[in-house]
């Protein structure tokens, strides 16, 4: 992209000094071939491969039907263990991508890659292969985070800041397609924000540079070489590429990143509540509390069903989706005050937020 700039600024000081009608229409075409892109993505390419590893797992699972799958999982608990050595196994072998973003061996993935894996290796771009444990991993946004004894400091990655990507930008994917190793396709942003039901935090980067399985938990890299996402998942109805991935944003990635590391999990507010929305008659939209859980948050800071939340410390929430985010937000033992309508009225609570359990979603 520099030789663009170069040119432009070329350009503009021909436009300048002999004011030429010709010197601006070529700056204008100079602008339209660099939205196109460069004519070659080698050198960036060159720059960000290093950083980009494959990943190889193993799960073992138990083979054929589950005979206790109906039962409670308590029962089913106790079962298995009496009758562990009568239950057969299985490995099952996949594979992913993550990238590198600490020399000490630090490396991303998606969790679905590596979450429930038994054993997992790493391959660099070098072809050296180096066993990972797992740091740890979040299901809800689908990150995850591995570590490798490496014994060599290993070339990161820098996350960029996602926030600044917009609708049309160059972007590159690299990874594992279908286990083939190190790959790389371009293409652009194609939308932000997507929604695609993996769970409610779900913020998507739409993409339409090519996606495969295997390149579940490899980076989205801008066109200084820096990630502004983690390619995630496709819509496809052949289970291939048509056009349409999905990348979590590298805000995303690098905060539930930055949990993992220090703690090895994600800790989140929780309400205990069940919610829906609503439109209340007089305009406003709210959150309706359908439930309450007996003993806990909400229910020792006074909120009932039947509750309509309109506001989060002030701020307004037009959703379940934006009120449970919010609460999210906010790290347990903490407080938040909720705005409620009432039976016609209002009253402001105060709850101390719990810890989110991992079987919840509110």
């Amino acid at each position: 992209m520099a030789d663009s700039v170069t040119i432009d600024q070329a350009l503009a000081r021909r436009a300048v000094l002999g004011g030429g009608i010709a010197a601006v229409a070529a700056l204008a075409l100079a602008r339209r071939a660099r939205a196109r892109g460069p004519d070659s993505f080698a050198p960036l390419v060159r720059k960000v491969m290093p950083s980009v590893v494959n990943i190889a797992v193993t799960e073992t699972v138990v083979a054929g039907n589950d005979p206790l799958a109906m039962l409670p999982p308590e029962v089913q608990r106790q079962l298995r263990e009496r009758f562990r050595q009568l239950q057969r196994h299985q490995e099952i072998s996949g594979v992913g991508s993550g990238f590198i973003i600490d020399p000490a061996g630090y490396i991303v993935t998606n969790n679905h890659v590596v979450g429930t894996a038994t054993r997992i290796v790493v391959s660099l771009s070098d072809g050296t292969r180096l066993p990972a444990k797992l740091v740890g991993g979040d299901e809800l946004t689908d990150v995850a985070l591995i570590k490798v004894d490496a014994p060599h400091a290993l070339p990161a990655a820098r996350f960029a800041d996602s926030a600044q990507v917009e609708v049309g930008d160059w972007v590159i994917a690299a990874g594992n397609p279908f286990g083939l190793g190190g790959s790389v396709a371009a293409g652009i942003v194609s939308a932000r924000g997507r929604d695609i039901g993996a769970s409610v935090f779900d913020d998507f980067l739409q993409i339409d540079a090519p996606i495969n399985p295997g390149n579940s938990g490899g980076p989205l890299f801008n066109t200084d070489g820096d990630v502004v996402g983690m390619n995630t998942a496709i819509f496809s109805p052949t289970g291939s590429s048509v056009g349409i991935g999905f990348a979590i944003p590298s805000d995303v990635v690098s905060r539930i990143v930055a949990e993992l590391r220090s703690k090895g999990r994600v800790e989140r507010g929780w309400l205990g509540v069940s919610l829906q929305d609503v439109q209340q008659p007089d305009g406003p939209k709210g959150v309706g509390v359908a439930a309450v859980e007996r003993g806990g948050p909400a229910a020792r800071g006074g909120l009932r069903p039947g509750d309509i939340i309109v506001a989060v410390n002030g701020e307004t929430v037009d959703g379940a989706r934006a009120l449970i985010r919010a609460v999210a937000a906010t790290a347990p033992g903490n407080r938040v005050r909720l705005t409620v309508r009432r039976q016609g009225g209002g009253v402001d609570l105060t709850v101390t937020v719990g810890r989110r359990p991992n079987v919840q979603e509110n």
